[in-house]
């Protein structure tokens, strides 16, 4: 008899800008916070939990040695605790609680943490490459023309879905509008644990410009023009800048996830079930096209159209992914990344997939919604979805 896995409690800390009041913070005690936060909130003890699962993407330097270990250490874990590092790039931690909830639901474990970590500051994108070939002579054959850097992709996603600049600012200064009104009405307090840094307390989100308008965002350039581009890509209206796509952040998010019996022998109060999972692989050109299959395969996993679930968080990477997908499944963007996403609220990599869904509970909770869909663009052509249902 296959047991269900579900979500006791999920929580993060603020977010914070490039070079904020998170840049201090080694990325093992942000990522710490998290986890002993979690474990504060929920009462569980820590002797019981079977596995740490974590999701990171700049594996190297102060994040690498499977950082996930010693962050359960340094969050007072047990030594017998055990704990593991995955990188599915952006969606690390999604994919993360996918493994977390897929081995509670084979018996394997009853108790886990799934949760990510990124220090951008301290680790910048892009540094586990080091200027080395990732791709290798096998790959290079296979894309003789090459392949592209995640803001090509981004523009590209644009060109072909027909998307103006002004649809994409206008999206990124609404972004900003929700998530500065969350917080404004308490929103984001349940799924926030502040932390002092120093002698002050972070307690929100660094990287919301409240006074964001489309009119601002209007006066910026175009982040990814090259003349070699624009010779390869004559298709391409260059709007994509860095006020329409995420941010460069630090934080961190951790999730409980146990069976339902489990739940019911500790006296936990579940939030969540998680549902359904899918990941599938796309253009790795487009690179960030995935979360359109990914939306299409976890639905037909859970017998459910997207008019059945009520709140969708579609990771902000950059505004045209979002509204190249909402082209294509149609949803009301009324429906989506309703506190504000990830061009507002910044996008620490590894972290994202756990914030997202720390932050899909909440918005489930407020709006008395039954379904949720998460789904997040991942590098290399990659993209992970999940449908929870709220209990």
């Amino acid at each position: 008899m296959t047991e269900d896995a579900v979500i006791i409690d999920a929580v993060r800390t603020p977010i914070g800008k490039r070079g904020g009041a998170l840049s201090g913070v080694h990325p093992v005690d942000l990522h710490a916070h998290a986890i002993r936060s979690l474990i504060e909130r929920t009462g569980i003890d820590p002797a019981l939990v079977d596995d740490v699962i974590s999701g990171a993407v700049g594996q190297i330097g102060e994040q690498s040695a499977n950082t996930a270990r010693w962050a359960a250490l340094a969050a007072g874990l047990p030594e017998s605790v055990p704990a593991v590092t995955v990188d599915r790039q952006c969606g690390s931690s999604q994919q993360a609680i996918h493994f977390a909830a897929q081995g509670v639901i084979a018996g394997a474990y009853d108790v886990v943490i799934a949760s990510g970590i990124e220090s951008m500051s301290r680790i910048p994108i892009g540094s586990q490459v080091n200027g080395q070939d990732p791709f290798g002579p096998g790959v290079a054959a296979r894309y003789p023309e090459g392949l592209v850097p995640q803001g090509i992709s981004a523009e590209l996603i644009a060109a072909k879905w027909g998307l103006s600049r002004g649809e994409l600012d206008s999206f990124a200064a609404l972004s900003h509008q929700r998530a500065a009104a969350a917080w404004a009405d308490g929103k984001f307090a349940g799924e926030v644990a502040p932390l002092k840094v120093g002698t002050a307390e972070v307690n929100l989100d660094e990287s919301i410009r409240p006074s964001t308008t489309v009119d601002i965002l209007a006066g910026l350039k175009p982040a990814f023009y090259h003349s070699d581009w624009s010779a390869r890509f004559p298709q391409i209206s260059w709007n994509v800048t860095a006020g329409n796509s995420s941010p460069i952040n630090d934080g961190a998010a951790a999730v409980l996830i146990t069976s339902s019996s489990t739940a019911r022998k500790l006296g936990l109060t579940p939030r969540a079930r998680l549902h359904s999972f899918a990941v599938v692989g796309d253009d790795p050109l487009y690179m960030l096209t995935g979360v359109i299959p990914a939306t299409s395969k976890v639905l037909q996993r859970a017998g459910l159209s997207v008019s059945d679930i009520d709140a969708f968080e579609v990771n902000e990477a950059f505004t045209s992914v979002v509204l190249a997908w909402q082209k294509e499944t149609g949803v009301s963007l009324d429906k989506v990344n309703v506190n504000g996403g990830a061009t507002a609220i910044g996008h620490p990599l590894g972290a994202s997939g756990a914030r997202l869904m720390t932050t899909l509970l909440s918005v489930l909770d407020q709006t008395g919604g039954r379904y949720g869909l998460q789904t997040m663009c991942e590098a290399g052509g990659l993209a992970n979805a999940t449908i929870v249902e709220r209990l």
